[in-house]
Formats: C-alpha cells, sequence, structure tokens
C-alpha cells in the first residue's frame, strides 16, 4: 500500500468571498493545504488575499483532492473546519492512506473520524484485487502444505459465503 506523504498535499481549495462574488466577481486564489503548516497560517493567508475587505466572509467556491475532508464535513462552499489539519495529522501518522478512511466513511454515512480510525485499526484487512484473492489470503495460513493434489478448493463458492462477515469498498476489505 502506497501511502501520501501528506494528506494535505493533494488538497486544494479557491478561496473568494462571497461579497466579491455577488458584485460580479471571481476573484480569488488556488491555495494548497498542504502549504500551509496549521489551520491558523491557512487563515491569515486567507485574509491577506482579502485585506481590501474588512470582514471577509469566505467562499470555496471550488475544491480539488478534499473528498475524505468533504465526506468528514470539515469542509464546504461556505466552511473550513479548523480540525482539518489536526485529522490530516492523525492520518499521516497512522499507517493507512487517506483513500482506507474514505472506504469507511462510503460504508457509515455520519460516523465521524474518531470512529472511523478506531474501525480502520480495528477491522481493516488491505488492498485486493477481488473477492477471491481476499479469501485466498485470508485463508493461506490455514491449507496444509501437503494437501494431497486431488483436494480442490472452490474459491470462488468460498468467496461467495466469508463475503457475508466482510464487505469491500473500492479494492479496501474491512469485517462487516
Amino acid at each position: 500500500m502506497t501511502k501520501l506523504q501528506n494528506c494535505l498535499d493533494t488538497a486544494s481549495i479557491y478561496v473568494s468571498t462571497y461579497a466579491k462574488y455577488n458584485n460580479g466577481s471571481l476573484y480569488g486564489k488556488w491555495l494548497n493545504l498542504g502549504d500551509y503548516s496549521d489551520f491558523e497560517e491557512l487563515q491569515q493567508v486567507m485574509y491577506e488575499l482579502h485585506s481590501d475587505e474588512s470582514d471577509p466572509e469566505f467562499l470555496l467556491s471550488d475544491y480539488e483532492g478534499c473528498e475524505l475532508f468533504e465526506k468528514l464535513g470539515l469542509i464546504s462552499e461556505c466552511h473550513i473546519s479548523k480540525d482539518i489539519y489536526d485529522i490530516a495529522e492523525q492520518i499521516d501518522e497512522s499507517e493507512y492512506n487517506s483513500e482506507v478512511f474514505e472506504a469507511v466513511l462510503d460504508n457509515f454515512m455520519g460516523i465521524d473520524f474518531q470512529s472511523a480510525y478506531e474501525y480502520v485499526n480495528n477491522f481493516y484487512y488491505g488492498e485486493f484485487t477481488n473477492d477471491i484473492e481476499f479469501v485466498e489470503y485470508l485463508y493461506e495460513d490455514d491449507i496444509p502444505f501437503n494437501l494431497p493434489s486431488y483436494v480442490c478448493i472452490d474459491w470462488e463458492a468460498t468467496a461467495r459465503n466469508i463475503m457475508y462477515d466482510y464487505f469491500e469498498s473500492n479494492g479496501h476489505y474491512f469485517k462487516s
């Protein structure tokens, strides 16, 4: 499994303001979240960018690479949570990349990050191409080394039955 160096390195936001938008201006700037050490530094740059307004109401009219943060409710058109950097740090310090956490969130709507984090740590098995490869991985140590050659294991049927106790999301496998 490849791990991103920093999950914020792929996250960018286009920062404008509602006042500019309402006056027909699309003026703003793309900011890469990985360029800033914390939320306060990002926020400072946002305020400096729109220093021509006394109290800018930020409009994040576009964002990329933020699917996980969007699913967690940490980013939207009118909001970016101060927790985004703390959560990114937890992901970066874990042994998993953001795709693994996204896979959990795809299957459990409304789950918070701490619950998703615990779920991944307790029930994640890895990334596999298909159910058969996953089930072969699960049982490779249980098959005797000296199994007679005339014994055939129907991996397709075994996978079909075993998958009642597991789920897959984007190639990531978890215990149900």
